[in-house]
């Protein structure tokens, strides 16, 4: 793909920031908060600098010649820790600059799964903040391959250089870098959240992340000067290749059901935000919070929303807070494929919602062009070369595979499971296996039924959670529920765990039990489900708060029915 930002036969992403640079210099690039006012009578306010085009342009460079100079220089894998603001923006685009690949992972997954993820990416530099470097020292985070060290922060007695040193290696020289990086090559080694398995290093190449910029312009209509809040801090990557300047809001980005949403509708109307990222969680957060204070955001363009099932309520509640030409968009892809599919608030008809509401799944639109998405027979083993005769027609429910720009693959040093997720077909196509459970209508919509791995398995039929969940979280006292199997084997039939909008007393839950059992007998397939357990706050993934644990819930379950 060719953009004004790329040199004919390279591509690299970070083009992009220096194309802008020169288009739009002065322009605010990024608004970072640097603290909270916490006395008077404008406490509560975020105190935020700015930082134009020009600056982070030129700073990112800076990085970039002295990670040169330091001896972090291309093709080298490097780990970075470092929380949402000037410096990650700056060291992500230095990075790409100089052809360095960087290895993101979640900090939340637990430190016995980071240290797993490090170990198995064998970062040979590491750049973080100073905590980060401290966990790294004392819990031996890849000792074997890290050479060399960045501490963005004090540094206490670990070697390496401070980000503040890499800067004054970097004046040393001047002028632009942008390594003339080509489509195939390593870009990035991006962690999965193992919300549903273990976390997996997707290899992401260079023309992985043009492709997706190109696509999410396309797909959602983004103009050069807007303005985007970004609650998920990679999305904010692809803004300066998008022309959009980036407010980083004050909260914690691995728990976005924890944001403050008054802090968040301040940054929105203080800097005219025209687009938001969020996850279903911080969606229901913030559109509560509007609904409930009768709060407008006429300026908001479009709310993305992705990460998990978005609940219809959820964007009906959102919406209702922006210009009715406005729309909420759900995407629908993964770290492996993204983005694949996206249906937005105004096509969410009554038609489409009482299909949801019957147990017909969620619809999640048509496949974002030019992705080919089709739907083939249920296989837990790999699929080495895909045949025409796996493909169902519309209307079978099977797993949802994908070819497209974005289409990666390969999982980082994980050969077993990049042949369980990959296929090619006879035009030598790469086809990702989502680990989904869907079916196509005959208007090419795709529906969206639950996890492969968290289909329930009854006597005489199999069941997929979100189908289910939809018929039952209809009740209006009900916030949430969970079909998991409780027994592996399937002895102890389907368990459907319930998570209340509030806390009942005993009557209340045992009336509650019962309208529950009565809408699984008034529904053939649901007749089944027998056992309703009430669960005080489900388990969700850290990195959305969204993705149900059923995982975990049915491990819950099995110890409640022993």
């Amino acid at each position: 793909m060719n953009h004004a930002w790329n040199n004919p036969g390279s591509c690299n992403v970070a083009g992009g920031l220096s194309w802008q640079a020169g288009q739009q210099g002065s322009a605010a690039a990024i608004h970072y908060p640097t603290g909270i006012r916490k006395v008077g009578a404008r406490r509560g306010q975020i105190h935020y600098s700015d930082c134009s085009y020009s600056e982070l342009n030129e700073l990112s460079n800076t990085y970039a010649r002295g990670l040169d100079e330091y001896g972090i220089t291309r093709g080298m894998r490097a780990a970075l820790m470092m929380p949402p603001g000037l410096d990650f923006f700056a060291m992500f685009f230095a990075m790409f600059k100089a052809g360095v690949v960087p290895v993101l992972i979640d900090p939340g997954i637990g430190l016995k799964p980071l240290k797993h993820c490090l170990a198995e990416a064998a970062p040979e530099a590491f750049i973080g903040v100073t905590r980060a470097q401290a966990a790294r020292t004392v819990l031996r985070w890849a000792p074997e391959t890290i050479q060399k060290m960045v501490t963005a922060g004090p540094k206490v007695g670990w070697g390496g250089i401070t980000i503040t040193q890499l800067a004054r290696l970097g004046e040393r020289t001047s002028g632009a870098v942008l390594e003339s990086t080509w489509p195939g090559e390593m870009a990035a080694i991006l962690f999965t959240s193992g919300s549903t398995g273990i976390p997996k290093g997707v290899v992401y190449r260079h023309r992985h992340f043009t492709a997706q910029v190109e696509m999410l312009q396309s797909t959602f209509g983004i103009r050069a000067g807007e303005v985007d809040l970004p609650t998920f801090p990679p999305f904010a990557l692809f803004d300066p290749a998008l022309g959009m300047t980036t407010v980083i809001p004050w909260m914690d980005p691995t728990r976005p059901a924890r944001a403050n949403p008054k802090l968040l509708v301040q940054a929105i109307e203080r800097f005219g935000v025209t687009n938001v990222f969020g996850s279903p969680a911080l969606l229901r957060v913030l559109g509560r919070y509007t609904s409930s204070r009768g709060i407008k955001l006429p300026k908001i363009n479009r709310f993305i929303s992705a990460g998990a099932a978005v609940p219809m309520e959820a964007v009906q509640t959102m919406k209702a807070a922006m210009r009715d030409d406005a729309q909420v968009f759900t995407p629908y892809g993964a770290t492996e494929c993204l983005p694949v599919a996206s249906i937005s608030s105004a096509e969410l008809s009554d038609e489409v919602i009482e299909h949801t509401l019957r147990g017909d799944g969620i619809c999640v639109g048509k496949a974002v062009l030019p992705n080919q998405v089709n739907i083939m027979v249920i296989k837990d083993e790999a699929v080495d070369h895909l045949d025409e005769q796996l493909l169902l027609p519309p209307g079978v429910t099977g797993e949802v595979i994908v070819h497209g720009p974005t289409t990666t693959d390969a999982y980082w040093q994980r050969e077993e499971q990049t042949r369980l997720a990959k296929m090619t077909d006879d035009k030598g196509r790469i086809w990702h296996r989502m680990g989904d459970i869907g079916y196509l209508d005959e208007s090419g919509r795709l529906w969206y039924c639950g996890r492969k791995s968290q289909r329930v398995k009854t006597s005489n039929d199999t069941l997929f959670p979100d189908q289910v969940e939809a018929v039952f979280n209809a009740h209006p006292e009900v916030f949430r529920t969970a079909l998991v199997q409780a027994d592996p084997v399937g002895r102890s039939g389907p368990v459907l765990c319930v998570e209340l909008s509030s806390r009942p007393g005993k009557h209340q839950r045992e009336r509650i039990r019962n309208d529950l059992l009565q809408i699984a007998n008034s529904h053939k397939r649901l007749s089944a489900i027998e056992t309703i357990l009430f669960h005080p706050g489900f388990p969700v993934d850290i990195r959305h708060n969204s993705k149900i644990g059923r995982e975990k819930l049915g491990l819950w379950a099995a110890e409640k029915l022993k």
